[in-house]
């Protein structure tokens, strides 16, 4: 019997690369001895998206999933997630720049044995500038410094999954997913490849700079506690650098010196005020996902799906 591979592909304004990377797919599979379908998630999409799909509705091997909004990338694909039953799923983006040619070499990685196979990008990535590969590889240095997980420079949501690693997945009920550092958490026998990321034809990138800080943000805090340990070294710190101020007082009032004042204090007043801000920004975040959490709302709210 033959086994089932379903891709899921998450679309937020993607109206342009629908039916080019459904053809590039369907071209892959037609030399892959597998059953095969693709499941679209539209994440509250403002353009035609909808109407794409329509059009490939005849299509036996076309399956999609309407969010009544946008919730967000991760919260898309984990809806794509918990409504699949096949052997093998592989979740890729709409935007053609996670190349379909790689399936195959996934498919014979999970034949080998490996239960996840996760594409990162190759560092010599030739549609991105100099400034922009430095910030990304500071970004998972960073990110894999402090949350705690080996997360490769570039990782991307390119990934091969056994169903039994889904069937894990499924069953986490976690407010603010991030799906890049889950998988990694989740364990069993893993191996990542390389790939260098295709130009986008269509549209324009959503993540910007902003959105990877939040992702950072995100993922440091779904997997450590770190950061909060951060607050209490720092607060360790200032407290024995501000005792070395103890001899100058101590000093200026033995020699009657006059003791400098106002822009001295506001500048101390502001720094510490800052940082102070900082650690509870921190202390914040963690409070939030619990408040969030504790409110048991779901990850996302489907509107309408032809499964």
């Amino acid at each position: 019997m033959k086994k089932k591979v379903t891709i899921i592909i998450p679309a937020f304004n993607e109206v342009e690369n629908i039916i080019p990377i459904f053809n590039k797919i369907e071209d892959v599979f037609f030399t892959l001895n597998y059953n095969w379908d693709v499941l679209f998630i539209d994440d509250g999409s403002s353009d035609s998206t909808l109407d794409v799909f329509s059009k490939l509705s005849d299509k036996s091997n076309f399956k999609f999933i309407s969010l009544s909004r946008n919730f967000g990338k991760d919260e898309a694909i984990k809806a794509g997630l918990d409504h699949v039953d096949a052997d093998i799923i592989i979740t890729m983006d709409a935007d053609l720049q996670h190349p379909p040619t790689l399936i195959p070499e996934m498919i014979n990685k999970w034949e080998e044995g490996y239960q996840v196979i996760y594409a990162y990008r190759n560092g010599n990535n030739p549609h991105v500038s100099y400034f922009n590969k430095l910030f990304s590889s500071l970004f998972w240095k960073l990110l894999s410094k402090l949350s705690g997980l080996k997360l490769e420079e570039g990782i991307s949501d390119f990934r091969l999954l056994d169903k039994k690693v889904v069937l894990v997945l499924k069953s986490l009920d976690e407010y603010g997913i991030f799906l890049r550092g889950m998988v990694k958490w989740v364990g069993f026998r893993q191996i990542g490849i390389q790939y260098v990321p295709d130009e986008r034809l269509f549209g324009e990138t959503t993540y910007s700079k902003k959105a990877l800080l939040k992702l950072a943000i995100y993922g440091i805090t779904s997997f450590s506690t770190k950061p909060l340990y951060a607050a209490i070294y720092l607060g360790f710190i200032f407290s024995t650098l501000s005792l070395l101020y103890i001899p100058y007082i101590i000093i200026s009032m033995c020699y009657n010196l006059e003791v400098p004042g106002w822009s001295s204090t506001i500048m101390t007043i502001v720094f510490f005020g800052g940082l102070q801000l900082i650690m509870l920004g921190v202390i914040g975040v963690y409070i939030g996902k619990m408040f969030m959490q504790s409110k048991n709302r779901p990850n996302y709210i489907i509107q309408s799906n032809n499964l």
